[in-house]
């Protein structure tokens, strides 16, 4: 097995590697002045087994055509398999025809991805699930709930956690909701509301009774912050005793920071899926939690042909 690491989020991929106890094979990538990117491995790889860590966070295309790149030349140096790990799969959220002329932008890199050469994908807490079936190759989607149920777990004393009340977001997350209220013998609340347009969210109702109990949010993806921060402060205004979000992929696009400073959230919890620049990792509010652990596992399960499906019972 060889680990290589993208620029995207080498942090993270470091630590991937300290699980695996196996060092990151040298690699060097450069752009040139017109932003062309150049990418060399250092090693040899030929017949070798490889794990390509390289999340497809912003800036996306710069990432994912990094990630195709160095695909490509792991092909041309004869690695035996090449099994992309995609910790954040850029581009998730167009995974359907929302009116005329519009892409399936999730298929297209799907296809990028396969085109290039990788044999095999992992990655994490799909926007949806259905991209899976995107790909003629296997794909494997790891949940971050493990991490976050021992999060929740440590933060929260066993008191605390009888008034525990899980709400998804909107309708559309009320399975992964249901998911870990299970851990928990939890209750489940959903909220309503209506987009008006891209970007920006209204909050209609709360379907469930969220009175004095301590509610989490439980969410894939958080980009500008406008839905979740809307969705705290309905929660308090109909009773919650407080709210917090366990939110997988911190995409954080700006003003994110500064509406969740200025919300109703006491804290909000990401993982490490996406590298965060130093505005995030200085913001009180906001905690990360690393899914290093989950993802090595996976990775040496899926290089001795053992059963990823079992770490998740």
């Amino acid at each position: 097995m060889k680990l290589i690491s993208g620029t995207a989020n080498e942090p993270l991929a470091r630590s991937i590697a300290d699980v695996l106890d196996v060092p990151l094979t040298q690699v060097d990538i450069e752009r040139f002045r017109d932003q062309e990117i150049f990418a060399k491995i250092n090693e040899n790889v030929r017949g070798e087994d490889i794990f390509l860590i390289q999340p497809t966070s912003a800036p996306a295309n710069d990432h994912l055509m990094e990630l195709l790149i160095l695909i490509d030349a792991l092909v041309r140096a004869s690695a035996q398999r090449i099994t992309a790990v995609v910790p954040y799969y850029g581009y998730a959220r167009q995974d359907r025809k929302t009116g005329g002329r519009t892409p399936i932008s999730a298929k297209l890199v799907a296809n990028l991805i396969q085109k290039a050469g990788a044999h095999r994908v992992l990655t994490a807490d799909l926007h949806a699930g259905q991209i899976q079936g995107f790909f003629d190759i296997p794909t494997d989607n790891l949940f971050g709930q493990p991490v976050f149920v021992d999060d929740i777990k440590d933060t929260f004393s066993k008191r605390d956690r009888e008034k525990l009340l899980f709400v998804s977001p909107d309708t559309g997350g009320v399975v992964r909701t249901r998911a870990i209220a299970k851990q928990f013998d939890a209750d489940i609340a959903i909220v309503d509301k209506r987009r008006p347009k891209a970007g920006e969210s209204e909050v209609m109702n709360i379907i469930g009774d969220v009175a004095g109990r301590s509610c989490i949010l439980y969410d894939d993806i958080i980009d500008s912050g406008g839905t979740l921060c809307n969705a705290a402060k309905a929660l308090k205004d109909h009773g919650a005793n407080s709210v917090s979000a366990y939110i997988t992929h911190g995409v954080l696009s700006d003003p994110a920071v500064e509406r969740i400073n200025k919300s109703e959230l006491t804290e909000l919890v990401i993982t490490d899926s996406i590298a965060q620049p130093d505005k995030v990792k200085k913001c009180d509010r906001i905690r990360e939690v690393s899914i290093a652990t989950l993802m090595g596992e996976a990775i040496r399960r899926i290089a001795n042909d053992e059963s990823v499906s079992k770490l998740f019972g």
